[in-house]
């Protein structure tokens, strides 16, 4: 599971997969919410703006597991 680190309280799901490097545009992150491809804490994830906090556990399928820590 690869580690993102934050500077902030928390980010939004676009904002992390953008970080992450799952996807380039946040047009593709829309795309790949629609199709129901990722998982917060192992649960389908819809919503482009949902709030991920430091110990959510991320699953884009084609792209791994993740997890949000903060900055140290």
């Amino acid at each position: 599971m690869k580690k993102i680190v934050i500077h902030s309280e928390y980010i939004k799901l676009d904002q992390f997969l953008k970080l992450s490097e799952c996807v380039p545009t946040g047009g593709m992150a829309k795309a790949l919410l629609q199709d129901q491809a990722i998982k917060v804490n192992g649960e389908i994830e819809e919503r482009r703006g949902r709030k991920l906090y430091p110990g959510d556990q991320i699953e884009v399928e084609g792209s791994g597991s993740f997890e949000v820590e903060a900055k140290a």
